[in-house]
């Protein structure tokens, strides 16, 4: 019989945490490399990651999932849970994960810390203010902006066409009324009238930038290569050539430093940056990744919602960059979002239904599918909730075992480390079998339309891509830049394969609608905008804040 679980604010908050100090120096760290931020957090120094850059890097495990649902299946917890487990196998294991957005904290998503008994804490911390990254983004972001506006004002040597910046401002907050603004109404002395807009701060650029940014320098000349807009004559205009790219590397140089906290096992995380994997890549900073694969044997990351966004992103964006491929992955997926995908409501998942999961299952073998396309192996976590029925789990099972998919049963929110054991277990084999053999998806070589077509037909299974009249112009205008030769950062809604949030399950024979593009030179990606995908989101009717 299940044990009573109290709620994950009331775990996190009685739980014994170790001092950071303490948690430190179990992956040989003194406190003279830290920034203490109190007795539970802190940040590594610079010269602290310089140290370890000659280290061999330890084994990389990447937990993805299904597409996911409003049933929620627990990635961030399985996560923590599996890094717990590690833990107890006697692992030196660091996990690395992403900050949580206020916005989705605010609104209807909640926080990002895991739960039940596998957590990151103090989670009340982390899903807040935690060491103000978020805000020296943010702060970053719109001196950016206020910069472009006074170039305009005091002469516009550059030409900025104010019809065409394409830089926006933002706030890390759900606020849908700011999605169209505008700015410099009043008068001469008030600026330059221009439409202009928010986004969540997770979308910005510069968010990207430092989570893919490997050192001070790199991140300099990637704030440098920043498209602000265009001038009267459509060409672009850089940070480089506004000259301010000085100026907002000295903003984001502590925000750059990742930060270590504790699982509620004491297991370290590297908990930094936070780009959603709808709108952006989706992973957690290079610096993190990278710095935990210097401390510990194993590492464990995640990447957001489904394979189909936050794995591909890492593995065809991220991979690159990080000079280092996952060694494992673990797809994660419950019974109650796999019957989602087979058609039950929401309100309905409580009950047994077999057929349901059956036909969801589809949902999941397709991801196993994409993930094999990368040449990495992977083992599926089924995350056990209380409403699971003992026909449900036999019934997943033997469909896992006549696809021949491996899987684990994992119980990690109810008991933490011990309920993920077989699942570390499972992975440590796959690890340790040395399988994996990485390859690309594409090449930057490849044009955008190629990019498209392979991203759509071996990632989603669609038939095709559909490019609006501005899209296809924007394509022209890029190859002429030589813009074409960056990997393609897809916004697609996370709840299906396709970019119809409505098609569940694994649709067949449909075409993604491409809207227009977004060049992110600095975070060094193409955004290619589908559906109705947003960069700012709205609060639901009933917010998690009330």
């Amino acid at each position: 019989m299940a044990k009573e679980v109290k709620s994950d604010i009331e775990i996190a908050l009685a739980a014994e945490v170790d001092p950071i100090t303490q948690v430190a120096e179990s992956i040989g760290l003194s406190e003279d490399t830290l920034e203490l931020y109190g007795k539970k957090k802190a940040k590594l120094t610079y010269e602290t990651i310089h140290s370890l850059k000659d280290r061999e890097n330890g084994k990389l495990i990447l937990v993805t999932a299904i597409n996911p649902t409003p049933a929620g299946e627990g990635k961030s917890t399985v996560t923590v849970g599996l890094g717990d487990a590690l833990k107890r196998l006697g692992k030196k294991t660091v996990i690395a994960l992403r900050e949580p957005s206020l916005g989705p904290t605010m609104g209807i998503k909640g926080g990002a810390t895991g739960g039940g008994y596998a957590q990151v804490v103090p989670m009340e911390d982390i899903n807040l203010h935690f060491t103000g990254d978020f805000h020296a983004i943010t702060t970053a972001n719109n001196a950016l902006s206020a910069f472009i506006d006074n170039h305009m004002q005091q002469g516009n040597d550059l030409k900025i066409d104010q019809r065409r910046i394409v830089w926006k401002r933002v706030v890390d907050l759900n606020d849908r009324a700011l999605r169209k603004v505008v700015v410099g109404l009043g008068g001469p002395i008030q600026g330059i009238p221009r439409e202009d807009g928010f986004d969540i701060t997770v979308a910005s650029e510069i968010m990207a930038i430092i989570c893919l940014a490997t050192d001070l320098e790199d991140l300099k000349h990637r704030l440098s290569e920043i498209v602000v807009g265009y001038n009267y004559a459509r060409e672009p205009i850089t940070v480089g050539e506004l000259g301010y790219e000085g100026a907002l590397t000295l903003l984001l140089k502590d925000a750059l430093k990742p930060n270590l906290v504790q699982t509620l096992e004491h297991t370290p995380a590297l908990v930094h940056g936070g780009p959603f994997a709808n709108i952006a890549h989706g992973c957690n900073s290079i610096q993190a990744t990278s710095t935990a694969l210097k401390l510990g044997d194993y590492v464990v990351t995640e990447a957001g919602f489904g394979a189909d966004l936050g794995a591909e992103k890492f593995l065809d964006i991220k991979v690159p960059a990080l000079g280092k491929a996952p060694d494992c992955v673990v797809i994660v997926a419950t019974i109650r979002a796999l019957k989602m995908h087979g058609g039950v409501a929401k309100t309905e998942l409580s009950g047994e239904n077999v057929e349901a999961l059956k036909a969801g299952f589809a949902n999941l073998k397709k991801h196993t599918e994409s993930v094999q396309k990368f040449g990495i192996p992977f083992v599926v976590a089924i995350n056990k909730f209380i409403t699971d029925t003992e026909a449900e789990v036999k019934a997943l099972e033997t469909l896992c075992d006549e696809a021949n998919i491996p899987f684990s049963l994992t119980e990690v929110w109810e008991k933490g480390g011990e309920g993920g054991l077989d699942l570390a277990g499972k992975v440590s084999q796959e690890v340790e079998t040395g399988g994996a053999s990485y390859k690309r998806l594409y090449d930057d070589a490849s044009s955008i339309e190629e990019k498209l077509e392979t991203i759509v037909t071996e990632i989603y299974g669609g038939s095709g891509v559909e490019l609006s009249p501005k899209a296809q112009k924007q394509i022209v205008e890029f190859k002429k830049y030589g813009w074409d030769r960056y990997p393609i950062c897809m916004a697609k809604t996370q709840y299906s394969l396709s970019d119809d949030p409505s098609k569940l399950g694994r649709p067949t024979d449909f075409t993604v609608h491409i809207r227009e593009f977004i060049p992110k030179l600095g975070a060094g990606f193409i955004v290619a905008l589908t559906g109705d995908v947003m960069t700012m989101p709205g609060l639901p009717k009933k917010t998690s804040g009330t």
